[in-house]
């Protein structure tokens, strides 16, 4: 249950957040000797990435990371002064990469389940990515890859001949079923999804475009607040008020509009706030939060959608994929 905070507790932790916003607790340059250890041990690299003797893209480049490297990461500070939203570098093996498209993850192997229930199973990736397949009578193809704190339905579970445990997931775009090694997913229990105050009065969301920042409300009581990512064009997340209409706790985003298409499986924890399509949720693709980012959706660290997927109305049980309402929780965007 995440602790309740008074306005006192949390303009405190605002001015602690703007503060590391700044990231004054550093001496201009990112002084590796300031580097402090970092909040997780392992990242994937999203997009490949050069890294370099320093933290700062004017240092010696030593060499690049292809897409889905996943390394050690064993410090983090503050280098080049831009982008001033994240100037955070983290220390690899190798050398100083910037954070902005380094996914935090973990490496966390599961029991596998065998007797999966009639309506199927929510499940979350606790690797740096698995991969999907598509079974056919030519056998086993790759499909996609499912990343680390995404989410899927799960209908079956089985026994290879090698002894294999495979999860038969659904992607209700394709309108398919693919499978994926069942010790890389974990099932989400009813607790994990159960809602947060439901009977706090008077629940908001305020969505500040300009300070690209996400405050829950109780009242007059703020107690929630992330960085978040919202749409690059003006006018891509609307301005005004709306309401959590629909909410799905995994979803298969897509488009193929030319020179703004994209194709994400397993978006974490959606609460829809528009007919257009416009939502709250969980990112995987980049780790670049108080700017401008997004095709209109407003996106936040998969861990804090989580908070807010269970604390909006309306609340969706664990073995259900859709919920609408017509009285869901109110989000000002401003």
């Amino acid at each position: 249950m995440q602790p309740r905070l008074t306005r006192r507790d949390f303009l405190k932790l605002m001015g602690a957040a703007a503060v590391g916003l700044g990231y004054r607790e550093f001496p201009p340059g990112g002084d590796p000797a300031m580097k402090r250890p970092p909040p997780y041990s392992l990242g994937r690299v999203i997009y490949s990435m050069r890294y370099y003797d320093r933290p700062s893209v004017a240092a010696k480049e030593l060499g690049y990371y292809i897409r889905d490297t996943v390394v050690n990461i064993h410090a983090q500070t503050v280098g080049d002064p831009q982008p001033t939203h994240n100037p955070i570098w983290l220390l690899t093996d190798d050398g100083w990469l910037h954070s902005s498209y380094v996914q935090p993850v973990k490496e966390e192997y599961q029991t596998p389940v065998l007797d999966i229930p009639k309506n199927g199973m929510l499940a979350e990736v606790t690797v740096p990515f698995t991969q999907a397949y598509r079974v056919d009578d030519r056998g086993m193809k790759r499909i996609y890859r499912c990343y680390y704190a995404t989410t899927y339905w799960v209908h079956s579970a089985f026994v290879s001949g090698v002894g294999t445990v495979w999860y038969r997931i659904w992607d209700e775009r394709t309108r398919e079923h693919y499978i994926v090694e069942a010790a890389h997913l974990r099932p989400i229990s009813a607790e994990e999804v159960a809602p947060i105050s439901p009977q706090a009065p008077d629940k908001r969301i305020e969505i500040n475009l300009g300070l690209q920042r996400l405050v829950a409300y109780e009242g007059r009581n703020p107690v929630f607040t992330s960085r978040i990512a919202t749409g690059y064009f003006e006018g891509d997340t609307p301005r005004g008020e709306f309401r959590v209409e629909r909410k799905q706790p995994t979803r298969h985003m897509a488009s193929n509009l030319e020179g703004n298409g994209f194709d994400l499986p397993g978006v974490p924890w959606v609460c829809y706030i528009s007919w257009t399509g416009v939502s709250v949720h969980g990112t995987y693709w980049h780790n670049n939060y108080g700017t401008p980012q997004s095709h209109g959706c407003i996106n936040l660290p998969p861990d804090a959608a989580k908070w807010i997927y269970r604390w909006t109305d309306p609340f969706v049980p664990v073995d259900e994929d859709y919920v609408e309402s017509d009285h869901g929780t109110r989000v000002i965007v401003y």
